[in-house]
């Protein structure tokens, strides 16, 4: 064994130490630190000729790399939709790389049997039936590709043909039709090969980003034929939600497979207040859910789930010797685009078990309450314009005057120490949007981004 395999092997107990003091204290000043530094990224060195063990990697990731990470783990990173890390998920995703299981054959099936598991508590926590079946994937972007994967299937079994074995050419021309699709949806699109012009954009309701469902019916008569709706539970830009019921009682006069893009707003179900947005969840016929939000463990965890599964396996099978067969309960291998991941379930396991329903029903709201203070705090700043009501845990809004994203960039810079903010447009007009969903954020720290906000603002104008 090479030396320095073999004294970071003897050393591991004290090592493993010194990277968990070295985490602790990470973590214990992410509340504190710069949220998006401005330090300079370090040059590259030279490729290294021989390594220096472990004790001096940590020591020299610390002081190049460190500086530069923003502090997306805590409590004022409110761009994208992104969560923390809860403990207990911190812990799992800890032992996830100690086991490094291979969780996708029945040969060695433990880690398939945790992640079913998992899939079951995920079910029930967001009230699903038993008819929908789940498997985790990456992200939002490969739930809902593989939720599209299996739409794409079912035009198929519409049409006589299969796109699996005949390729994506055999289905013609393909329409999706959308309100507001998030940018996953064009990109999956793209790799499914039914092309990002098979998108059609469906007039949303006046002055919001939900679709309206008169203008859906319209728009299902026109296609003539099968096609895919993708629907919203929490858009991006305003976190607005389709009428899913509504939708999907739509399939009684036209054929059409339902996909639900319910990334974070499938969390609205947490909360006594707003579960009636996600009305209708379990009638679609796939769905996407992003674990990395809301449910704050590490990045790479998703869900999908479909009503479905012989579908799936129609797309994903995967025929090999070291494999197990299809059967009634298929390995995760002939599931997902993967053929080989990471026990994704571990961490999420560990904080459904460690904080229950309960612990992230807390998390849920206080994130909505977060929202709606900065909501009403950007109301009360003179220079700002709310552009969009608060209806979950996102807040839209933009300058009073002179929207352009120059300026609005101009205020991100000011206030990179404070909180992180990420652009956006919203019907042509540049704005900024803050996302509420980290584990560890708090109405004192809701307050400071607004008091950050209106420095910022008067510095700017």
């Amino acid at each position: 064994m090479h030396p320095r395999l073999a004294t970071d092997r003897d050393g591991l107990p004290r090592l493993l130490e010194a990277v968990r003091q070295h985490a602790s204290g990470v973590l214990a000043r992410a509340g504190d630190r710069e949220v998006l530094p401005t330090a300079p990224l370090p040059q590259p060195p030279s490729p290294p000729v021989e390594g220096i063990g472990l004790q001096a990697t940590l020591e020299e990731f610390a002081a190049r790399w460190e500086p530069v990470l923003s502090a997306s783990a805590g409590p004022r990173y409110l761009g994208f939709v992104t969560g923390g890390v809860t403990p207990a998920a911190l812990a799992g995703d800890w032992l996830t790389s100690t086991w490094d299981q291979n969780a996708l054959s029945s040969l060695d099936g433990a880690g398939q049997h945790l992640e079913r598991e998992t899939i079951g508590w995920l079910r029930a926590l967001f009230g699903l039936s038993e008819r929908q079946n789940g498997t985790f994937v990456s992200g939002a972007t490969m739930s809902n590709t593989v939720g599209l994967a299996l739409a794409r299937e079912w035009l198929g079994e519409q049409l006589g043909v299969s796109p699996a074995e005949h390729g994506a050419g055999a289905l013609g021309a393909v329409r999706v039709l959308s309100g507001a699709a998030h940018s996953s949806v064009p990109k999956g699109l793209s790799m499914l090969g039914l092309g990002r012009r098979s998108l059609i954009r469906v007039p949303t309701r006046a002055g919001r980003e939900a679709v309206d469902p008169q203008a859906l019916e319209h728009a299902l008569r026109d296609a003539g034929g099968p096609c895919i709706v993708v629907a919203n539970a929490g858009t991006v830009n305003t976190g607005d939600f389709d009428d899913l019921r509504a939708i999907a009682a739509l399939r009684e006069r036209y054929p059409f497979w339902l996909h639900v893009d319910a990334a974070f707003g499938a969390f609205a179900v947490l909360s006594s207040a707003h579960r009636h947005l996600v009305d209708g969840l379990d009638l679609a016929d796939s769905i996407c859910i992003d674990l990395h939000k809301w449910l704050n463990v590490p990045y790479d965890s998703a869900v999908q789930f479909t009503r479905s599964p012989d579908l799936q396996t129609s797309v994903f099978q995967n025929a090999a010797a070291y494999l197990g067969p299809l059967g009634d309960t298929p390995d995760l291998a002939h599931l997902t685009p993967e053929n080989s991941r990471r026990l994704r379930a571990l961490a999420a396991w560990f904080t459904l078990r460690a904080y229950g329903p309960d612990g992230h029903r807390e998390i849920t709201e206080r994130s909505i309450n977060c929202a709606r203070t900065l909501g009403e705090a950007v109301t009360g700043i003179p220079g700002l314009r709310l552009l969009a009501p608060v209806r979950l845990n996102v807040v839209c809004f933009t300058l009073a005057e002179d929207p352009t994203a120059e300026r609005l960039a101009a205020l991100t810079a000011q206030l990179a120490e404070e909180a992180f903010l990420t652009p956006t447009v919203l019907d042509g007009v540049p704005a900024l949007r803050a996302a509420f969903s980290n584990w560890q954020t708090t109405d004192t720290d809701t307050r400071r981004v607004a008091g950050a906000l209106r420095a910022a603002v008067r510095e700017l104008c």
